[in-house]
């Protein structure tokens, strides 16, 4: 190195300051990291996670298209429930945005939703999904979101929304009750069939 390379390092390094500590604080959060952030460090380290509680399928999807309505009523719901829920009557207990999130992202973001509001007890969600008519191919988020809703066990049903609430860009979820919620009306109806009349 020549003395005006090493003068003009000298000059370039001149308002850099010593740091005061050679230790680093690695601030950890209290609560780590959750199920799906845990799946992803391990799969970008190269390791195939134990067991991934996610069952909801990435394969082939059947595609919507971008004005689609999107229903679905498992057997045994009542159709006075099915249409209430379609009408949009039910009050939203909670509501999640997957615009701008991939494929997997989206996968994992539907199945913790879900299963984080079924055990708050959480009935009615509302999961915004968009149209998906910029996207090539279109409607990709919209037709897994149709595929996943299908396969998760907590799902009663499911409808495009009323407009006020997305309109096809987002679809209305009727939830099973908890085992909480289960408890407490098996109380309620024994109690009305143990009364003397």
């Amino acid at each position: 190195m020549s003395q005006d390379d090493f003068d003009l390092f000298k000059k370039e390094l001149s308002d850099v300051k010593r740091l005061k500590n050679d230790r680093v604080n690695l601030h950890q959060s209290k609560e780590g990291p959750n199920i799906a952030q845990q799946a992803r460090r391990e799969a970008a380290l190269g390791r195939k996670p134990n067991v991934d509680p996610n069952y909801l399928s990435t394969d082939f999807v059947e595609p919507v298209q971008p004005n689609d309505w999107l229903e679905y009523k498992k057997d045994g719901v009542q159709e006075g429930v099915y249409k209430k829920l379609r009408l949009g009557k039910y009050p939203i207990d909670a509501h999640i945005d997957l615009h701008r999130r991939s494929v997997n992202e989206a996968r994992d973001d539907v199945f913790y939703f879900i299963n984080g509001s079924l055990k708050r007890g959480k009935r009615t969600v509302l999961i915004t999904h968009g149209k998906g008519e910029r996207s090539h191919p279109q409607a990709v988020l919209k037709s897994h979101v149709n595929h996943w809703l299908k396969q998760h066990e907590a799902v009663l049903a499911f409808h495009s929304a009323q407009k006020q609430h997305g309109g096809l860009g987002s679809v209305y979820v009727l939830l099973k009750k908890n085992d909480e919620e289960k408890q407490i009306n098996r109380e309620l109806f024994n109690k009305g069939f143990g009364k003397k009349l």
